[in-house]
């Protein structure tokens, strides 16, 4: 089917690499009905038309824009307002125009220079895409594709032109983002002016140095790849940091005072404070590659498509330990940072939610080593030693951080500010932010309560009682950090018991916790003491093998160093409700914490009434136990679960939803769900909504389907339990994963 074109005429001011291959990409994806071209240089005009890159050519700028409904500035950025001047007052009412210059703040004053003002049909872009040759044999029209453009719109942008520039992007096949232009201009002045600047001072240093052709001919590929920017164009570049002089200076300011910060530490053999520089950039190239591979953290949900395949039947076996409690090894980067001293951390999980909290703290100053193999070496601050981030921080997909977050930075003297991926986004910390506030706190959050969070620094925080609506592990733990740092005593009355990772880990720092039956309290002002962590397998992982091999017909599987804190067991407790097989062996505590190994073999489940004092101690594994009812004989019923409803998904819903989509039918209550047991797991298409435990639990439903599962939106599961796949398949589950992971 053909697509009707986005555009009649489209006009490209400039035929070099960007705009010549610019016309290319547009002729040959038929975004347009005529491409026509204009440049100053005659020769490239008549070769444009000769290799296909434009339709038509047009003598001067006046005949290019008649009758054209966009027009494309690709000419250098000092030659733009001239340009401007020649195109306004020939440009047709309601045409869009717009750019592809590196600068936008020196675009947009240009065109208020001579429009007097940034009419709605100017939209400012710049495609990240290029190349080390020039002009219009270059043109490329593949140049575009997997790269990102970045639009500029502001408020009074034409939308409907907005969406017809996006889809002309798009149909290039690259990536299209919307930004400030202020915010634009200050990230490429970091990530592409301030390189290029330092690629071409340092060839020209060296350059003059008496051994320069040594020095260049036995040059390893590090440099030879650094410096190879150095041959980008003198013209271009000589513009771009005239036009985008503020910023660019800000950033080489920030540079140099670094740079002169680490020549000092050089000089004074100050090896603390280059270990603490280079283990934080080297991690944070990592972690940032890593998010923008499309593990996990990717802006447009289009780029992670992940799905998992599952064909029914198998039985489960093996001996097996999964990853690391994700609780543990958030707070044990938090409280390892506020110590005094160092903190040794064994079986940290490497998913990419805690790993964001450890990006967190390096922002903010503190040596983090590792992780590597699940170790982890934290050179604590101190209680008071942390540093302003330079920018957001950004949690991914973890609520526990955000909401353990908000308390810890409250009381900093610094401002900050929160952010997360788009599921993150819309989740609510109004819980958090509310109780906090009555504490002294002043916490911004968008709309409805939800993030990004702007805490502002500075604030006196005093000790309140808060007396929890509803029971939440997130929200007490938020309070109690809060509490370390206000006057006087802080407490918490959770209305069920909730798992106290926080009360415990606190206590293992040296911090003293006073319980009193449902209340925890702290008294502010004291501090924290380095302590070496085991982080035992995490229960909410080990669940899905819990039920999988309760329900697989001759499974026989053994769970090595699982977590048995007693505010977490409530899976255990309502499966050997239910009729699991499941033994406990080799009970010990390490660090405060109870672990245990854990054999489970099949065993016919009977449905139940879930008592609702285990209801918080399973919050995160209800999606699998509800795919253990459809598995049992008779009827069970979950209620006091309103919980569940405002996690990663709608988790009640969106089970239910899914279960449906295979041939169970269920009943949603309010608070909780009605599952009758013994239904026949028929087969079908899921959608996990992103949710990393619903996309789990229907991978474990396979083993009593009756046909394939799909199950799409599994990016997620990265941010949990990484290795999920492969572990599941070395137990027994026909899983295959499709897409980027």
């Amino acid at each position: 089917m053909t697509r009707a074109p986005l555009f009649k005429r489209v006009a490209v001011i400039g035929l070099g690499l960007i705009g010549g291959s610019l016309a290319s990409a547009i002729r040959r994806q038929g975004l347009a009905t005529v491409v026509v071209g204009t440049d100053t240089r005659q020769d490239e005009l008549a070769l444009g038309v000769e290799l296909g890159v434009i339709d038509e050519i047009a003598a001067n700028v006046q005949d290019a824009v008649s009758g054209a409904d966009l027009v494309v500035l690709a000419v250098p950025v000092r030659a733009t307002r001239a340009v401007l001047e020649q195109i306004q007052p020939w440009l047709p009412e309601g045409a869009l125009l717009t750019d592809v210059g590196s600068t936008k703040s020196s675009f947009v004053a240009d065109v208020e220079a001579v429009f007097g003002q940034l009419p709605p049909n100017v939209i400012p872009g710049h495609p990240i895409a290029g190349s080390e040759k020039s002009g219009i044999r270059a043109a490329n029209p593949d140049l575009f594709a997997n790269h990102k453009v970045i639009l500029t719109p502001d408020e009074h942008s034409d939308k409907a032109g907005l969406e017809r520039l996006k889809g002309l992007w798009e149909g290039c096949g690259a990536t299209v983002l919307t930004m400030s232009v202020e915010y634009h201009d200050e990230v490429l002045a970091a990530t592409s002016h301030l390189p290029h600047l330092i690629a071409f001072s340092l060839v020209d240093t060296l350059a003059g140095e008496d051994e320069n052709m040594d020095i260049f001919r036995y040059a390893a590929g590090g440099f030879r790849d650094f410096t190879r920017i150095a041959a980008s164009d003198p013209v271009m570049w000589h513009d771009i940091f005239l036009s985008n002089r503020e910023a660019v200076l800000r950033v080489i300011d920030h540079f140099t005072h670094d740079l002169d910060q680490l020549r000092t530490a050089i000089a004074d053999q100050d090896s603390a404070t280059l270990m603490r520089v280079f283990s934080r950039a080297k991690a944070a190239r990592e972690h940032f590659s890593k998010m923008l591979s499309g593990q996990a953290y990717v802006t447009n949900n289009a780029e992670k498509q992940v799905t998992f395949r599952l064909q029914p039947g198998g039985s489960i076996s093996g001996d097996i330990r999964v990853p690391g409690d994700k609780s543990m090894s958030h707070r044990s980067i938090m409280l390892g940072a506020l110590a005094d001293g160092v903190t040794e951390v064994q079986g940290f999980l490497e998913g990419e939610d805690s790993l964001a909290t450890l990006q967190a703290f390096r922002d903010m100053g503190v040596t983090i080593e590792g992780p590597e193999n699940g170790f982890v070496r934290i050179h604590g601050v101190g209680i008071n030693g942390l540093q302003a981030p330079r920018g957001p921080l950004y949690l991914g997909n973890s609520g526990t951080a955000m909401r353990l977050f908000a308390g810890l930075l409250a009381a900093q003297a610094f401002d900050s500010e929160l952010t997360g991926d788009e599921s993150l986004s819309k989740r609510p910390m109004g819980r958090v932010a509310d109780p906090l506030r009555a504490m002294g706190a002043r916490i911004d959050t968008a709309e409805g309560g939800r993030p990004p969070l702007k805490i502002h620094g500075g604030q006196p925080l005093t000790g309140i009682h808060y007396e929890m609506p509803v029971a939440s592990a997130q929200v007490k733990s938020c309070l109690l950090l809060a509490g370390l740092y206000a006057e006087g005593s802080t407490s918490v009355t959770e209305p069920a018991p909730t798992r106290d990772h926080t009360e415990r880990m606190l206590a293992g720092f040296g911090y003293h916790v006073h319980r009193d039956g449902a209340t925890a309290s702290v008294v502010g002002g004291g501090s924290l003491t380095a302590s070496n962590i085991d982080v035992p397998a995490d229960i909410s992982s080990a669940a899905f093998f819990l039920v999988a091999a309760s329900i697989a017909p001759g499974s026989d599987l053994t769970l090595r160093h699982v977590g048995m804190n007693p505010t977490r067991v409530g899976v255990i407790n309502i499966l050997k409700q239910m009729g699991a097989n499941i033994e406990v062996l080799n009970e010990r505590e390490i660090g405060g914490e109870p672990v245990a190994d854990l054999r489970v073999r099949s065993a016919d489940l009977k449905g139940i009434d879930i008592p609702e004092d285990q209801v918080p101690l399973a919050i995160d594994e209800f999606p699998v136990l509800f795919v253990a009812a459809a598995c049992a004989e008779g009827r069970t019923v979950l209620r006091g679960a309103e919980e569940l409803r405002v996690k990663e998904s709608d988790r009640i819903q969106v089970m239910a939803d899914g279960l449906a989509a295979v041939g169970v039918e269920t009943t949603v209550t309010p608070d909780g769900i009605i599952i009758d047991g013994g239904q026949p797991i028929v087969g079908g298409k899921v959608d996990s909504h992103g949710d990393h435990r619903i996309a789990m639990s229907f991978a474990v439903a396979s083993l009593r389907a009756q046909g394939e599962i799909e199950v799409t939106d599994c990016a997620n599961v990265a941010t949990s339990f990484p290795g999920f796949v492969e572990l599941a398949r070395q137990t027994g589950i026909h899983i295959s994963s499709e897409g980027v992971e």
